[in-house]
């Protein structure tokens, strides 16, 4: 009996895997009274074997069903995840058991969950694809307590009829607004908080609080931060805990580091950056030179486990906006005590690194320092000085112009070297933002690139590598930065495509990741760049953090970690403290094993989270932006073929829309994936990737993120178009052919009029990390450093200069899951592949593609054909570090 006690008496950590074991050996779902007696506890133990019972619900394990009973989630065929929606409607359950692959729900197995909420799905049998598709069986939790809404028009009194904001949620509301002060008008912007379901797609909710209009940049943000869950205040006790710390750096904060005070530190960054992660300072020695990377010692202040700790995890990164930034630091922190900023004595953490004259990697040494920096450089000022030889401008850098020249010789070797060795570039346009003085968005443009972008972002990815170098040889645990090469088939996919391209002769004779640089270099400059750089970043997987040492293909480096950016990435306080304690040092515990795999998982999805809220903020602008130019003819390149139309990256304005197929009536068109084209039936007329088109823009939809543009007719098109008369008996047109008694199951999809249930166009690319703020989110100006923009969502993430995001370590699911080809990737050179770890939000690429309904035209059934030059119809839905 004394035995049997203290079983009873077992923690619980431990009576998990009891519990665990007693369901699978019951082999039946069982009461809480029946668990009792197999486990031998008493009933005042019953309170927590509930806990535990909840504890293992959360991880997906177990279920709870309604009548009481609990029972194991793999014997029932249900799983408990998380709902994430495409604005297609379509979209997929992420399980809570990691080790399950995304579950694929369609539009009508939904029930009424919305996106973000915890639910349950069971699996049904015979999946398509590569995901397993369910029904969602019950809303275990609402990801929203309260979300925004836009108002459609006023119900009696005190009551509004508002349409969710987020256009992946496709309910309304019916709200009651007797708590606002003030009468919100059509189409502001409220808070409401959901209730009861009135009828099949509409809900009571209550207001909570009247943001304001629509139009408004602010009232957007603040939108999308809630869309997304981005925090924004941060509580009391970490501010109350960031007040005790001093202004600046003291004597007793100096002990055990070494003074490099006296060295030529200069930061460079945008002209609007106020947090200083990173100083840089080159010397010439004997045939090389001698770099020193000085980050911000944020592991100082921050110690593990305290309130600031605790709230920079559950951040896990800065967010940044077109006029706001909610950082992962408090104030005090992020643009004070631990900003490097200049002509102040600052904490840092140095790695400093030898380079032979062939820029390989000599000796490495890292040491807590303390330094100076000796100016606040723009890389407008480091271009003009440097490349452009301005000499006023040299005269201000004077002081520290030799040492800036050193710098651009050795960045110069360390590029071509790292091209050498693989890297990846892709040299697709990046935006950026430019407002008014009354802060409304002006332009959408495309931001100059130069090489003063690139000189600290070669030495942000020397130190990263130095890092994990030193930190893999210690056998330390840290977080790794990883990009694994692209799936076999995806490549064998590429090249098919590039078979029947200009540089189909210069191909490598297999399809292997090494040979994409080969590909790049080889279209360099052709009339196939533009097609050539898309299909290949499409090939790219996402980046992503783990403790296990797999190698980062973007940048074809062997060991990678962030080091760089400790104010505003986790990560890089993750490798500062277990670089420490490699050194010797005491950084307070630190992670491993589970936890550190629990950590990794968490900072790739939030960081996941962060990327999509700006891509939303940058769709939202530029929809508020086209607004005004409804009805101009505007020129572009297609850069997106799909089933059901293409996307037009527009020339006048960094933006894209699409042209649908159904508001094209020449011809019925066959969509051939690989070639990536339409062609005619009839006349023979194709649409490529790359192509010079001239189109009209037709319509915007803040709301649902549209942008429509109509196909204009050039002079000298003489393509007869012969005109057509829809049968109201056949639903056809009048021809009667229809489908011309083709096959659906046909090899070569034919297409014609038929874009509503086309799913989502996606191609999440993903830009390796840049390591700084990212410019596209400040007000534009010349010294700016632009990031990028908007991607979709159904497939991976193309990160071999992918911003690296984190997709959850997982199969390719939610980023892969409705069918069809993927908008093409838009940011800048990687910033983990190209450009390195440099600029905050790593390089963005793609766009969210999204298909939508057209509505019926007068007269005209939904399914119709649209006419081809009409306003107003044809509409479609638009669609990355």
């Amino acid at each position: 009996m004394a035995k049997d006690k203290t079983s009873r008496k077992a923690p619980m950590g431990s009576g998990r895997d009891a519990l665990m074991q007693a369901f699978r050996e019951a082999q039946r779902p069982l009461r809480l009274d029946m668990l009792l007696r197999i486990l031998g506890l008493h009933r005042k133990e019953k309170r927590t074997l509930e806990e535990s019972l909840e504890a293992l619900q959360a991880e997906g394990r177990i279920l709870r069903l309604r009548g009481g009973a609990w029972g194991l989630t793999d014997h029932m065929k249900m799983v408990t995840g998380t709902l994430q929606v495409q604005r297609t409607g379509m979209g997929f359950v992420l399980p809570e058991d990691r080790r399950r692959t995304d579950i694929y729900v369609h539009p009508t197995q939904m029930g009424e969950a919305w996106h973000g909420d915890k639910v349950v799905v069971v699996l049904l049998p015979g999946g398509r694809g590569r995901n397993p598709e369910g029904r969602i069986v019950r809303i275990l939790e609402r990801g929203l307590k309260e979300m925004p809404a836009r108002v459609v028009k006023r119900m009696g009194r005190q009551g509004l009829l508002c349409r969710a904001a987020d256009a992946r949620i496709k309910v309304h509301f019916l709200v009651d607004v007797t708590g606002l002060e003030g009468k919100p008008q059509k189409d502001d912007i409220l808070v409401v908080s959901p209730g009861e379901r009135v009828e099949d797609g509409l809900w009571a909710a209550t207001a909570v609080r009247h943001l304001g209009s629509e139009d408004d940049v602010s009232v957007q943000e603040r939108l999308v931060k809630i869309n997304h869950g981005v925090p924004t205040e941060f509580p009391v006790p970490v501010l109350e805990e960031a007040a005790t710390l001093p202004p600046a750096p003291g004597g007793g904060d100096f002990a055990d580091r070494i003074d490099l005070r006296h060295m030529e530190f200069v930061t460079i960054d945008g002209a609007r950056a106020r947090d200083f992660d990173d100083a840089i300072c080159v010397e010439e020695q004997g045939k090389g030179w001698r770099l020193w990377v000085a980050i911000a010692d944020v592991s100082h202040y921050v110690r593990p486990g305290s309130a600031m700790d605790r709230e920079a995890l559950e951040r896990s990164n800065s967010y940044y906006f077109p006029q706001s930034v909610e950082p992962m630091l408090p104030e005090a922190l992020s643009n004070g005590l631990c900003s490097l900023n200049p002509r102040v004595p600052r904490l840092a953490m140095v790695a400093e690194i030898y380079f032979f004259g062939e820029g390989s990697p000599g000796k490495c040494k890292f040491y807590p320092a303390v330094i100076e920096s000796k100016a606040r450089l723009t890389y407008g000022q480091v271009n003009r000085a440097l490349l452009l030889g301005d000499e006023e401008e040299r005269l201000v850098l004077r002081p520290v112009l030799p040492m800036l020249e050193q710098a651009e010789k050795l960045a110069r070797v360390l590029h071509q070297r790292r091209r050498e060795r693989g890297s990846l570039d892709f040299d697709l346009p990046e935006p950026e933002i430019a407002f008014n003085i009354y802060g409304e968005t002006v332009d959408i443009r495309r931001k100059v690139r130069h090489f003063g972008h690139q000189i600290v972002e070669e030495f942000m990815i020397a130190a990263n590598e130095a890092v994990a170098r030193f930190l893999t040889e210690k056998e330390a645990d840290f977080l790794y930065r990883v990009h694994p090469e692209p799936e076999p088939e995806k490549l064998s996919a590429l090249f098919k495509v590039l078979a029947g391209t200009d540089i189909a002769q210069g191909l490598p004779r297999e399809a292997s990741a090494g040979a994409l640089q080969t590909v790049l270099q080889k279209a360099h400059g052709s009339a196939q760049e533009f097609l050539i750089s898309r299909l290949t970043l499409r090939t790219m997987m996402q980046a992503r953090y783990s403790p296990e040492h797999e190698g980062h293909f973007g940048l074809a480096s062997a060991c990678y970690c962030h080091f760089t950016s400790p104010i505003r990435r986790y990560a890089d306080l993750v490798v500062h403290r277990a670089l420490k304690r490699a050194l010797g040092g005491d950084p307070g515990p630190t992670p491993a094993g589970g936890k550190l795999v629990a950590i990794a998982d968490q900072l790739s999805q939030h960081e996941r989270k962060a990327m999509e809220a700006e891509r939303e903020i940058l769709k939202r602008l530029t929809v508020l932006l086209l607004r005004s130019r409804v009805g101009e003819t505007l020129t572009g390149v297609i850069s997106s073929i799909l089933d059901f139309g293409f996307f037009v990256e527009l020339n006048e304005v960094l933006a894209d829309g699409m042209v649908r197929l159904s508001s094209l009536d020449d011809d019925y068109y066959a969509f051939i994936p690989e070639r990536q084209e339409l062609r005619g039936e009839r006349t023979g007329r194709t649409f490529r990737l790359g192509q010079q088109v001239k189109v009209r823009l037709a319509d915007v939809n803040v709301g649902r993120l549209e942008v429509n543009l109509e196909l204009v007719r050039e002079e000298g098109d003489d393509t007869p178009v012969p005109p057509r008369r829809r049968s109201a008996a056949s639903g056809r047109d009048g021809s009667g052919r229809g489908g011309r008694g083709r096959s659906r199951h046909d090899a070569t999809p034919r297409v014609k009029a038929s874009p509503d249930a086309s799913p989502e166009a996606s191609a999440d690319g993903d830009m390796p990390d840049g390591d700084r703020l990212p410019p596209w989110i400040r007000a534009a100006t010349e010294e700016d450093d632009p990031r990028d923009t908007t991607r979709t969502r159904r497939r991976r993430d193309d990160d071999a200069s992918s911003r690296d995001g984190g997709d959850r370590r997982r199969g390719r699911s939610r980023n892969e899951g409705a069918r069809g080809a993927g908008n093409p990737a838009r940011g800048k050179a990687p910033r983990d592949g190209a450009g390195g770890d440099r600029k905050k939000g790593d390089g963005r690429d793609g766009k969210d593609g999204q298909a939508g309904g057209k509505p019926a035209g007068k007269g005209q059934s939904r399914k119709g054909k649209a006419s081809s030059h009409r306003k107003g119809q044809g509409r479609v839905k638009k669609s990355d570090e």
